[in-house]
């Protein structure tokens, strides 16, 4: 009779540890985190959205959240089985980092909230219904084109005068909406500004070397790094190719100065990783989405990479930062 109460005292406290585990796990929020490619500048968003989380209590260091991260690797059949796993593991929120992440996200659920970083807005990425009005699950922080016309504006004002139209060349991915925006709204700027705009089309990262020989062959000016994520996976590429030429770059992304741009005014991909984070955290605590929507960013810089300045012998304007 005692085996038999023993046993059942085993039972019974067996059964009350594993529902207490088991509850426990379901209190801990799961965020699925994909980075669309692998890329340095791409990161700083990424770790801006976990310390902005961390600040506000949620970390995998003290248990109050778990991230399960993937990288696609640039690959979007592999991002498609990403964003499906993370709809199998049912996580309270998907964090996309980068246009393609986000679009393939909303494009997948509908009812998981997701919150982008590094995207354009939803209308620059084609996916607002027919009233011009965004997915009701897309939330984070998004931008628009409007700061390309301050960034290009400085390749007439930096480099020296000359006597024919300022040429300048430029790439960009023709499958990607923002690129080709981006793209569309360059070339009406150059026309306003009195520039030559020489620009050809890639399909891919591997297409890079090949098309950017091709441009510099016909020695622009300078060379624009316009909002693009072919570009981004493929900088270093790009930066060698140029300084070899001896064509500076100017770009509307303050991530890529640091690897090599002459200048930049753009987001900072920290700070619109951490404004992300911060409203993720918010949904987190409150366990409600009600009063959260997608945000512009917040945060730009004008900054400037002294080692490439003093290279092409360019003067940057005094409001202008150098980048560390």
């Amino acid at each position: 009779m005692k085996s038999i109460v023993r046993c059942l005292l085993a039972c019974c406290l067996l059964f009350w540890m594993t529902n207490c585990s088991s509850g426990d796990n379901q209190q801990v929020p799961v965020i699925g985190f994909v980075d669309a490619f692998e890329d340095s500048t791409i990161k700083q968003a990424k770790d801006g959205f976990l310390a902005a989380l961390q600040e506000k209590g949620f970390s995998e260091n003290n248990g109050t959240v778990q991230v399960l991260y993937r990288n696609a690797q640039g690959n979007i059949p592999t991002l498609t089985q990403i964003i499906q796993y993370f709809l199998s593991r049912k996580v309270t929120l998907i964090a996309s980092n980068t246009s393609l992440s986000t679009i393939t996200a909303i494009q997948n659920t509908k009812d998981i909230p997701v919150f982008m970083m590094v995207s354009p807005t939803p209308a620059l990425m084609k996916v607002t219904n027919a009233q011009g009005r965004a997915p009701d699950n897309l939330f984070g922080v998004a931008e628009d084109l409007k700061y390309i016309d301050t960034s290009f504006a400085l390749i007439p004002n930096c480099l020296p005068a000359k006597s024919k139209p300022l040429t300048v060349g430029l790439i960009y991915n023709q499958s990607e909406p923002q690129s080709v925006d981006a793209f569309n709204r360059l070339s009406q700027l150059a026309n306003d500004l009195n520039i030559k705009l020489i620009a050809l089309p890639v399909n891919a990262t591997a297409d890079v070397p090949l098309v950017t020989s091709s441009l510099l062959a016909r020695q622009p000016d300078a060379f624009f790094a316009n909002p693009d994520n072919t570009i981004f996976a493929s900088f270093e590429t790009i930066v060698d190719a140029c300084n070899k030429a001896g064509i500076p770059i100017f770009t509307s992304e303050a991530g890529l100065v640091a690897r090599g741009a002459v200048a930049a005014f753009g987001a900072d991909l920290y700070q619109w990783g951490y404004q992300a984070g911060a409203q993720a955290a918010q949904f987190l605590k409150t366990g409600s989405l009600e009063g959260l929507q997608w945000e512009m960013v917040q945060i730009r810089r004008r900054v400037y990479n002294a080692e490439a300045a003093q290279r092409f012998g360019i003067t940057i304007p005094a409001d202008f930062e150098a980048i560390q």
